[in-house]
């Protein structure tokens, strides 16, 4: 906690954005970061409220208590050491986080949480910024060899916790640079690729071998991964992108998402696309399909290439402005949130349906759509329904999927390996040992749990880790 009468004295108070018409200029972060003694007040706003939910709410177990008293004091280098003690990657965190430590606090109840997600993040950039952070060599080495398939955050969280306990381990990713989604699905408005790789030379430091270019199942068999190594942690990631099966799908100008964000992300590190894939909104009337996370990165990157317009489309209903506390505190409630890409300008409507995709001599011109409504069965569950007559179109001169990931990539790897799959089809393995069902194979993040949140990765990764160093060496000093 942080001073016992804080959260009546100070008001909460976050980051800030640069205005939406400069933004939109470039591809660079645009967090307005508080001062020192703003953060400090802050972090006096964490009460003494008994049980910390926030440290619940946070999938990592950050403690977040601790630190937000640290930093009231100013004793910034504790304050790092007590967040690295829980998450490899704040500053991936404190960057892309939905922040559900924060719908967990105590004071959101009256909806003025403690501005956790900030003060984190101010805490891994000071350390940064003062050198504070150093590779953690280990003092011995095991012997034992790793393969680590995959380097999003659970395949990078994986491959530190493992290095530092003195295993020896090469991490295998399939494109020409390390950072999986963090590295060509977050734009770089959302975090810049040099918070990815000043990480790497930590990991390079501390003895990870980063081997790029190697699609495992594909360019190499998986098996001689297996037969080599003492250990494979499959850690790559939900891949497969939901389609949209209707009429005029295939016309050109209909894209996933995940083909169109990655390339402005080549863009942006010196790439050159070639002009037969490359993807551009650029005087375009833009239509996003799909309401997360995903479809909000497309309206950013889409507006900074100078879309003329961009609508966002939802199948689900809009939410309510403000969630009932009584019923969902301290969950995550079902809420309206607006992202800062959102903000830029971009339409967003709920509850429709695309019926259909038309075009002229093969390329998109317009969508149709027909709105939605939705009722609960005697079951309780949620169908929906079109409402007759609703039906309306939309120009469209691009189409992004955005409809989220069902589960991993079988064509490969997997099929290669043969592991067992869970009944939503992905890699099935436990969250205490995380082994598959073929020995020595062991399975995290997005590719064992299903598409989810880069800090539900690291903890995937890290429980992993541990779980190899167990079968190793019988008993393992790393947290889960």
């Amino acid at each position: 906690m942080g001073k016992p009468t804080g959260f009546l004295e100070y008001e909460r108070l976050d980051r800030s954005y640069a205005p939406a018409a400069d933004r939109v200029r470039h591809y660079n972060e645009f967090v307005i970061p508080l001062e020192e003694k703003e953060l400090s007040i802050q972090g006096a706003r964490c009460m003494d409220c008994g049980i910390p939910f926030c440290h619940q709410g946070c999938p990592v177990n950050n403690i977040i208590p601790d630190w937000n008293d640290l930093v009231y004091h100013g004793r910034w280098k504790e304050a790092l050491t007590v967040l690295h003690s829980t998450n490899n990657f704040p500053e991936f965190t404190g960057r892309i986080c939905p922040a559900p430590c924060e719908e967990a606090c105590t004071l959101n109840i009256e909806d003025i949480p403690v501005t956790i997600k900030t003060i984190e993040c101010s805490i891994v950039d000071k350390g940064w910024e003062k050198g504070w952070i150093q590779p953690q060599i280990a003092a011995h080495k095991t012997g034992k060899r790793v393969a680590i398939v995959g380097s999003g955050p659970a395949g990078l969280a994986a491959a530190q916790q493992l290095a530092r306990a003195g295993h020896t381990v090469e991490l295998f990713e399939k494109n020409d640079r390390i950072g999986g989604l963090l590295r060509y699905g977050i734009p770089d408005f959302k975090m810049e690729k040099k918070v990815i790789d000043r990480r790497m030379a930590q990991l390079q430091a501390e003895g990870v071998t980063f081997t790029t270019d190697t699609h495992v199942g594909v360019t190499i068999p998986a098996r001689q991964l297996h037969d080599t190594f003492d250990a494979v942690v499959l850690t790559g990631g939900s891949e497969l992108s939901r389609d949209l099966e209707v009429p005029g799908r295939d016309l050109d100008g209909v894209h996933f998402a995940m083909t169109f964000l990655p390339q402005q992300n080549r863009r942006n590190a010196g790439d050159t696309i070639a002009p037969e894939i490359a993807l551009t909104a650029k005087g375009k009337h833009v239509i996003v399909i799909g309401g997360g996370d995903t479809g909000s990165d497309c309206i950013g990157t889409s507006f900074r290439q100078g879309a003329l317009s961009v609508t966002q489309l939802e199948i689900l209903p809009r939410p309510p402005e403000k969630e009932n506390k009584g019923l969902t505190w301290p969950n995550w409630p079902n809420k309206l949130r607006t992202s800062s890409s959102q903000d830029e300008g971009a339409v967003r409507d709920w509850s429709v349906a695309t019926k259909s995709i038309e075009g002229e001599a093969g390329r998109v011109t317009a969508i149709n759509c027909v709105r939605l409504e939705w009722q609960q069965d005697d079951n309780g569950q949620w169908q929906m329904t079109e409402i007759p007559g609703s039906e309306f179109q939309l120009k469209a001169d691009m189409v992004l999927l955005a409809m989220g990931f069902v589960h991993p990539v079988y064509e490969g790897m997997l099929q290669e390996l043969g592991v067992e799959l869970d009944p939503r089809g992905n890699v099935l393995a436990d969250t205490d040992q995380y082994r598959t069902s073929i020995d020595k194979v062991f399975a995290a993040g997005d590719m064992r749990r299903g598409q989810s949140l880069v800090v539900w990765a690291i903890r995937e990764g890290r429980q992993c880790a541990r779980a190899v160093d167990e079968f190793f060496m019988g008993c393992s000093d790393l947290p889960r």
